[in-house]
């Protein structure tokens, strides 16, 4: 034990020649971790406020990614709209044109059967009236006026009907 007592000593001499030194290196040290401390300390504050500060400006920026994003979707919308409503328009007007050529193809086919067209009707219809009134004239009657309201186009095809059945037949034979 003595001789550590000795060492330290000895060493206590040599540390006492390079003490002012040590001192300033100690004192250089604890300085610096200080300044560390410190500038730790600063950050933190000062990393908070932007932290907070980038938060709002993260707002702001999804505020307005989605107002433009809305916009976009409007836009998009609007033109589905008036493409859905161009295609409609274009659709009607085919089904018009599909709807007219079917009524012109059936009307061929009963004309190929011999069926009278409604205007082939109206005509017959307008054909008797002027035949009963010249009837009537010549049998001394006298010539009641045409009546004004206009015949039923049914009864008119039924009794057509016969008669172009009539004609059919003595065209066959």
């Amino acid at each position: 034990m003595v001789k550590k007592v000795q060492k330290s000593t000895a060493s206590s001499k040599a540390s006492a020649s390079a003490s002012p030194l040590a001192g300033a290196i100690k004192d250089s040290a604890q300085q610096i971790w200080l300044a560390g401390l410190g500038a730790f300390s600063k950050a933190q504050e000062e990393g908070g406020k932007a932290f907070e500060s980038l938060v709002k400006e993260g707002l702001s920026i999804q505020r307005k990614t989605q107002a433009v994003a809305e916009e976009r979707i409007s836009e998009a919308s609007s033109r589905m709209s008036s493409m859905a409503t161009e295609i409609s328009s274009k659709a009607t007007g085919q089904w018009d044109k599909l709807e007219n050529l079917f009524e012109e193809r059936v009307a061929k086919a009963l004309n190929k059967l011999g069926v009278p067209s409604a205007r082939d009707v109206d005509a017959l219809i307008a054909r008797i009236d002027e035949l009963s009134q010249h009837v009537q004239r010549l049998s001394g009657k006298p010539v009641a006026a045409a009546k004004a309201a206009p015949r039923k186009a049914a009864p008119a095809k039924a009794a057509a009907k016969p008669a172009a059945r009539k004609t059919s037949r003595a065209k066959a034979a």
